[in-house]
């Protein structure tokens, strides 16, 4: 059973886990915008060397903002949490602050790649682009990591596609040993504080670090839900709030991953599509048997993994990672294709692994980063997670209807449950609706063959909080500032003049 991780701009990624979309986080509405100001510690800036390592920034200033691991115990032990700020070129009238997604995306890594994206832009000449990667994340400490390098590898390795009821308690002992390990690397108090509910409170600590009265947010993917926790907390910290690539906060667990997998049932079937305009397109010309020449490629990797120029060749679970990866955006379907015609050739696969490496976060030196490990880890406190079997087995039944070409066999009525079902620190929010937000603060985006984020959850986020919402058409994760004039133009009006659209296509 595969399921995404959603991320936004400048790094796609698929887990196979189950996601979850928890609600936004209930609470107070803030105090007049400033009051607290004076409690702030103001941050020493200095040099980005320790973050930036491959990009030429001259401007750029970092810091770390201590939060409390736990927040009854304000002056215990610290998490240190990486910003990054790179100062308005112009007329300066605030900060636009960002969160790529994920969860566990680095949003310092994000700010660093967008400041070229948006260079000699509006953006750049009146907001200082800022960037802080919540707990456990990125660049801050402690860093949240559960596996060593050999242990992440030996977890690819495993097909864990046996759902008879003997292969789910294998999968599922899987899972119950990474749980074990999380707990045992990083301590029950620090799992316990990494969810949404707690970054929406750091994120008004990098607010008051900053000195800002209010803050400016773009939110992609899972920084939606980030964005929609912070507004529902503290709505008159908002001057303006774009969320793009929407997460529903009303929808569970099982449910968010039934409709994300048919999410990319669509994208795969507008690639397949594109592919077949090729005579030599290895799901061959024929719409009704894409699916199955498909499984034709990527199933006997399952007991026989492909070789690569990597000794490590190409596993099953690897090939289904790569062609998640690539359905995030047609910029990837070439190296699809490509990966897909190896297998077809008998030839060496090497495009499939490296689109898998590249969504697992490990680099030529075979080190990943913590990406997913701080994915599992805030997602498993981030909701409730199911635990009677039957309701996995279901879920399983399902995602066979809906998104054939992921699956693996037939249905046994026996599914292997969620790694958060297994989770060894309670839940820290619930699924419900996102309360109305202040008019004018905020605006939804939405693509209506996005896969990870599928396109109702836009719409059914801009009605729970009373905003327009932008359609973009088109098949990728996420659409601001890639390129788009209608929807680049209506956003820049919006975050720089506060010309707030009115719904919208583009």
């Amino acid at each position: 059973m595969a399921a995404m991780r959603r991320t936004g701009r400048n790094g796609s990624a698929i887990f196979f886990v189950a996601v979850l979309a928890a609600g936004a986080i209930a609470g107070p509405a803030d105090a007049t915008p400033g009051a607290d100001q004076a409690t702030a510690t103001q941050p020493v800036w200095d040099s980005c060397d320790r973050f930036i390592t491959d990009a030429f920034l001259p401007t750029a200033e970092c810091t770390n903002v201590p939060v409390p691991i736990d927040d009854a115990d304000p002056t215990g032990a610290q998490a240190q949490l990486a910003v990054i700020r790179i100062p308005a070129t112009g007329q300066r009238q605030g900060v636009l602050l960002m969160n790529p997604g994920g969860p566990g995306a680095s949003a310092v890594d994000l700010v660093v790649s967008l400041s070229d994206v948006l260079s000699d832009s509006p953006i750049t000449e009146h907001f200082d682009l800022v960037g802080f990667d919540p707990r456990g994340v990125g660049y801050s400490t402690p860093e949240l990591r559960c596996r060593t390098d050999a242990e992440f590898d030996a977890w690819r390795r495993e097909p864990m596609v046996d759902y008879s009821q003997a292969g789910v308690v294998e999968i599922e002992g899987f899972n119950r040993k990474l749980a074990q390990q999380c707990l045992e690397k990083m301590g029950k108090p620090f799992l316990a504080g990494v969810g949404t509910s707690s970054a929406a409170k750091d994120m008004d600590a990098v607010r008051q670090a900053l000195g800002e009265d209010q803050i400016n947010y773009l939110g992609f993917s899972y920084g939606t839900e980030l964005g929609t926790a912070y507004l529902q907390r503290f709505p008159n910290r908002v001057r303006t709030m774009v969320l793009d690539g929407a997460i529903d906060p009303t929808e569970n667990s099982i449910d968010s991953l039934v409709n994300q997998m048919a999410g990319f049932q669509v994208a795969f079937n507008d690639y397949a599509a594109d592919c077949a305009e090729s005579a030599d397109c290895p799901l061959g010309t024929d719409p009704a048997q894409f699916v199955n020449r498909f499984h034709q490629l990527v199933n006997p990797l399952v007991t026989s993994p492909a070789a690569t120029s990597d000794p490590r060749g190409l596993s099953y679970a690897d090939a289904l990672t790569g062609t998640f990866n690539a359905l995030y955006t047609p910029q990837y379907w070439k190296y699809l294709t490509r990966g897909l015609l190896a297998l077809q050739r008998g030839t060496k696969a090497d495009s499939l692994l490296l689109l898998a490496d590249d969504y697992q976060g490990r680099d030529d030196d075979g080190h990943y980063n913590n990406g997913q490990d701080a994915f599992n880890a805030i997602r498993c406190v981030d909701g409730p997670t199911p635990s009677d079997p039957a309701l996995w087995a279901d879920a399983d039944r399902r995602i066979r209807q809906v998104a054939p070409f992921a699956t693996y066999g037939q249905f046994t009525g026996f599914a292997p449950r969620d790694l958060c079902a297994f989770w060894p620190v309670p839940t820290t929010s619930a699924p419900h609706e996102a309360s109305p937000a202040p008019p004018g603060s905020v605006v939804v985006v939405s693509t209506t063959h996005d896969p990870a984020t599928p396109y109702q959850a836009g719409v059914d986020l801009a009605r729970q909080l009373r905003a327009p919402l932008i359609t973009y058409d088109g098949t990728q994760h996420t659409v601001v500032f890639d390129g788009d004039e209608c929807v680049d133009d209506t956003i820049i009006r919006y975050l720089v003049d506060r010309v707030v659209p009115t719904s919208m296509r583009c």
